[in-house]
């Protein structure tokens, strides 16, 4: 058994390769082998976004504070809020982030397989990012 202390690990700066914007992030959990779960708390600023992405076995999301923004690729802009849990499908092409004016802090839980957990793609357009949500 572990035990990671608050204040333990440093909060680290989202890679700009991955974001648009500023994104802060809190490791909860990145577990060893043989499990392969990781957990994060992600806080994106006001206009701030991931690139699109995808995830082998899949992601749920869930909301803390803020309005956000989730999209899968070719359907549209989804509004997220505080309590709001979000499922992505293993391989299914999407991107996650605050309102264009709201900040948004969720947790994220997702699992590796081969060591990865996560592949990285082009940046959000814009023009995409501020569409204006469905819901």
């Amino acid at each position: 058994m572990d035990i990671y202390r608050a204040g333990q690990r440093a909060t680290l700066k989202g890679n700009p390769d991955w974001f648009t914007g500023t994104v802060w992030q809190d490791a909860i959990i990145d577990t060893p082998e043989p499990a392969r779960g990781r957990a994060v708390v992600v806080s994106f600023e006001p206009g701030a976004r991931t690139n699109w992405h995808t995830h082998p076995l899949g992601q749920t999301l869930f909301v803390l504070s803020g309005v956000g923004r989730v999209q899968k690729h070719g359907e549209p802009v989804r509004a997220i809020r505080p309590g709001d849990t979000v499922w992505i499908a293993p391989g299914e092409k999407h991107w996650h982030g605050a309102g264009p004016e709201t900040r948004m802090v969720h947790v994220a839980f997702h699992e590796a397989i081969d060591g990865s957990h996560v592949e990285w793609l082009e940046p959000v357009d814009d023009s995409d990012y501020r569409a204006e949500p469905a819901d």
